[in-house]
């Protein structure tokens, strides 16, 4: 979708184009609000809207061919009380705007929604996260599928003054550029395994260097991970002919600075069937979407590079799928990480741990500031949270309170939970110095604890986003939390 500025707002009516929207506040005058309610000549439409439009929030009426407009349509979007309208509610009017658009067929248009906003609200972030919510509800996975839909919304026109025109189109701009690592993201997530395996991501990891000069990707295979003693990682690979992946893809940030780096890990397990440890068959079609924590760093350095981020930054994916057969994991096995801690395989199923650890090991050889690492790691989770909030866990309260910021900002929420030096004695081994799992009590929390043990070394965060990463209704991926890294990273580049 390509997006336009415009600051032609006293001359709205003289746009050509498919539909104009505007917005109608439910305590103000309704015909004379605006340019284009004013140039009505019509008695019939006058009491139509006066009748049929109360100007709820969300509420919408289309006007086809209206003397004095060029637009061949008028799409009035309610907007509730003027007291009580919010950036939450100006983002939602775009929502409905840009669906109402493409149940139309309607394929360009031009809002003058944002023109409501009260003076004192910062219209360049709140035109960052609509072009975000426009271009996310415009998303439609066709990868798979022969027959395409036509209804494609090609052109979206952003109506502003000159005074607010600059600040607009940034805000756009960089909305837009979120928005294209989440439709990234998403789109590798809601492939099928047997065509996004970790060679795939590899592959698409590569595309991002090429596409970015300030981006390298260097990608090891099963001998180069096992030279350097990945073997928890190896051991969860081992049960698939599917060849193992460890994606390493590095942002150089133009400015020098004098700051150590970030690494962002995200697992990548392409499928997860639950190894030895079968998982049921009723849901398992959906552990294609084990692997949205790489998606989710592949969809975020899409995003850096174009936000010139001021901070060098590492992505780190180990990416293979989590198969039974006869070279498989089995209950009772003993593995070596890459730190030399040993450990106790309890169940298959708790394998995203066994590849996160060696990469949180290996994230160390770069002295990093920070490292954040990215899982649908426990079911537990989902009980826990549902579906709304991401759990956050670390060993860094800065961090910790940086990140909740972040998220609240974006609308892309965490909720922390405890990593607390008690809960390890649910990990305790007979045979190994860490089980893999603490058993059902805890799960999220015994999980990210089992991390904590590779990651004493260095500032740590663990977001399980196994209740987030994508929906059971309406089903796809959701591309969080593209959001929320993305703010928590200009914040950080801001000095905040």
């Amino acid at each position: 979708m390509e997006i336009n500025i415009s600051n032609n707002i006293n001359k709205i009516h003289e746009i050509q184009t498919e539909a104009i929207s505007i917005g109608i506040f439910s305590d103000e005058d309704l015909i004379n609000s605006s340019e284009i309610t004013r140039k009505i000549d019509s008695d019939t439409i006058i009491n139509l809207i006066k009748n049929d439009f109360q100007a709820n929030i969300g509420q919408i009426i289309v006007l086809y061919n209206i003397n004095n407009i060029l637009a061949k349509r008028i799409i009035l979007v309610g907007l509730g009380k003027k007291t009580k309208f919010s950036v939450d509610n100006y983002i939602r009017a775009e929502e409905t705007l840009v669906k109402t658009c493409i149940s139309h067929n309607i394929s360009e248009y031009c809002s003058a929604l944002i023109m409501r906003l009260d003076t004192n609200i910062c219209k360049k972030t709140a035109i960052r996260n609509a072009v975000i919510s426009i271009k996310n509800a415009t998303y439609k996975y066709t990868e798979t599928i022969s027959e395409k839909e036509n209804k494609k919304i090609r052109c979206f026109t952003i109506v502003t003054n000159e005074k607010d025109q600059e600040k607009i189109k940034n805000g756009a701009d960089e909305g837009n550029y979120i928005a294209n690592g989440i439709s990234l993201s998403r789109k590798l997530a809601d492939l099928p395994s047997n065509i996004c395996t970790p060679s795939h991501i590899a592959k698409t990891a590569k595309e991002l260097a090429d596409e970015f000069d300030s981006i390298s990707v260097n990608i090891m295979d099963y001998e180069q991970v096992y030279k350097l003693g990945m073997r928890a990682f190896i051991s969860v690979a081992k049960g698939s002919k599917e060849p193992l992946k460890f994606i390493e893809i590095m942002y150089k940030s133009n400015k020098k600075n004098n700051k150590d780096p970030i690494v962002i890990i995200g697992k990548g397990i392409t499928f997860d069937s639950g190894g030895i440890s079968l998982k049921p068959s009723n849901s398992m079609h959906e552990m294609k979407y084990d692997m949205c924590g790489a998606s989710t760093v592949i969809g975020l350095f899409k995003v850096i590079p174009q936000l010139k981020i001021d901070r060098d930054i590492i992505g780190l994916i180990p990416a293979c799928e989590n198969m039974p057969s006869g070279n498989s994991n089995k209950p009772g096995d003993v593995v070596s990480s890459m730190s030399g801690k040993t450990i106790e395989i309890i169940n298959t199923d708790a394998e995203g741990r066994l590849i996160l650890c060696d990469a949180l090991t290996y994230a160390k050889k770069f002295n990093p500031d920070l490292v954040i690492d990215i899982a649908t790691l426990t079911g537990a989770c989902v009980i826990a949270l549902g579906n709304v909030y991401t759990g956050l866990f670390s060993n860094n309260d800065e961090i910790a309170k940086k990140i909740i910021r972040a998220g609240k900002s974006s609308k892309d929420p965490v909720w922390r939970m405890p990593v607390d030096i008690s809960y390890l004695d649910l990990l305790k081994s007979n045979f190994a110095d860490l089980s893999n799992t603490g058993g059902a009590s805890a799960g999220a929390i015994t999980a990210a604890c089992f991390l904590s043990e590779f990651a004493e070394t260095y500032k740590w965060a663990h977001l399980d986003i196994a209740g987030t990463a994508w929906k059971k209704n309406n089903k796809g991926s959701t591309g969080r939390p593209i959001p929320l890294l993305v703010n928590f990273l200009i914040d950080i580049n801001n000095g905040n």
